[in-house]
C-alpha cells in the first residue's frame, strides 16, 4: 500500500508565521545510541512547524533514560531512532547528562509538554490533527478537550490494538490514517511499540508528521494523573509514576533503567567528535 492523498490547500501566506530556516549551528549529543537535538521549547515547536509545511512526512521522537537503554539491545528500535527527524530529550536526567557529554541540553521537552502548544499552533495553521493510541475512549476524550479550549481540527481518534511481529502487517489503521489526510499524528502507543510503528508506516503516511507522545493523551483525558511540577523539575517524575503504576513500572525504573549510568560512562570516554554532531 502506497497510496497517498493530497492534504488541503495551506491557510493565506498573510495568517501564519514565517517558518524559520534551520539553524546553521544546530547541535546535537548521543547517549549510547540514541541522539538529541539541543533545542529550546519555541526551537522545537518551530523546527516541527518546518516539518509540516515541508510536506515530506517525518517523525518525532522524545527519548529518555529508558529508550537510551532500550537502544542497547534492540537494532530496531535504533534503526527507529536513526531515521527520526527529529529527538527531543524527555526526561531531566538526560538535561543533566548532556552537561557531562559537551552539549548542554537547553531543556526538557516532553511529548506530554509539547501537546498543548503544538496544538494551538496547530489550530492557528488550520493542521488536521489524528489520535492514535491509548485505551478505549482515551483518545476521543482527549480529542474533546482540545476541541473545545483550543479550537484544533480533530480528523480521526483511533486505539487499535497493533501488533507489530504479525505477517502480513495489518493495514487497516494505516488506510484510516490516510483517509483523514492528517498534517500532524500524535501515536500514544507507549515505548517501544510507538516509535517501532512509526518507523514502520512513516514512509506510507507521507505528508503526515508522526510524533511519539507516550502517556500524554492519558494527561489529556484525565485517566493519568500527571506528577507535580516541581518533581518533574528534579528529576523526580519516574518515582511519582512508580507510586501511581508499581506494578507495571517497577521492574523498569528499579532494575532497567539503572543501566542508563553505563551507557553514560562509556559514551563519556569516546572522543567528543563521535558524541557531538553540529548541522
Amino acid at each position: 500500500m502506497a497510496r497517498t492523498k493530497p492534504l488541503d490547500p495551506e491557510p493565506r501566506a498573510d495568517d501564519v508565521p514565517i517558518v524559520g530556516a534551520r539553524s546553521p549551528d544546530r547541535k546535537r549529543v548521543r547517549f549510547g545510541n540514541v541522539w538529541v537535538d539541543g533545542l529550546t521549547f519555541p526551537e522545537a515547536l518551530a523546527e516541527i512547524e518546518r516539518l509540516v509545511v515541508g510536506g515530506l512526512g517525518a517523525s518525532v521522537f522524545t527519548p529518555n533514560v529508558d529508550h537510551v537503554v532500550t537502544a542497547e539491545n534492540d537494532a530496531t528500535f535504533r534503526e527507529a531512532y536513526a531515521a527520526a527527524s527529529l529527538s527531543l530529550a524527555d526526561g531531566q536526567p538526560l538535561v543533566w547528562a548532556s552537561r557531562l557529554l559537551g552539549v548542554p541540553l537547553p531543556e526538557k521537552i516532553s511529548g506530554s509538554d509539547l501537546v498543548l502548544p503544538l496544538m494551538d499552533l496547530a489550530a492557528h495553521r488550520r493542521w488536521r490533527v489524528y489520535f492514535l493510541g491509548g485505551p478505549a475512549g482515551v483518545a476521543a476524550a482527549a480529542a474533546r478537550r482540545l476541541e473545545r479550549e483550543v479550537g484544533v481540527q480533530i480528523v480521526g481518534v483511533d486505539s487499535p490494538t497493533i501488533q507489530l511481529d504479525s505477517e502480513p502487517p495489518d493495514d487497516s489503521v494505516v488506510e484510516r490514517l490516510l483517509d483523514a489526510r492528517p498534517h500532524l499524528v500524535l501515536v500514544a502507543l507507549g515505548s517501544p511499540k510507538q516509535e517501532l510503528w512509526i518507523h514502520r508506516v512513516r514512509r506510507i503516511i507521507r505528508p503526515a508528521v508522526a510524533i511519539a507522545v507516550g502517556a500524554a493523551l492519558d494527561f489529556l483525558a484525565g485517566r493519568v494523573q500527571r506528577a507535580p511540577l516541581w518533581m518533574s523539575r528534579c528529576g523526580l517524575e519516574w518515582l511519582f509514576r512508580l507510586s501511581q503504576e508499581p506494578h507495571r513500572l517497577a521492574r523498569r525504573y528499579l532494575l532497567k533503567d539503572p543501566r542508563f549510568l553505563f551507557v553514560l560512562a562509556r559514551t563519556l570516554w569516546a572522543p567528543r567528535s563521535s558524541r557531538v554532531l553540529v548541522l
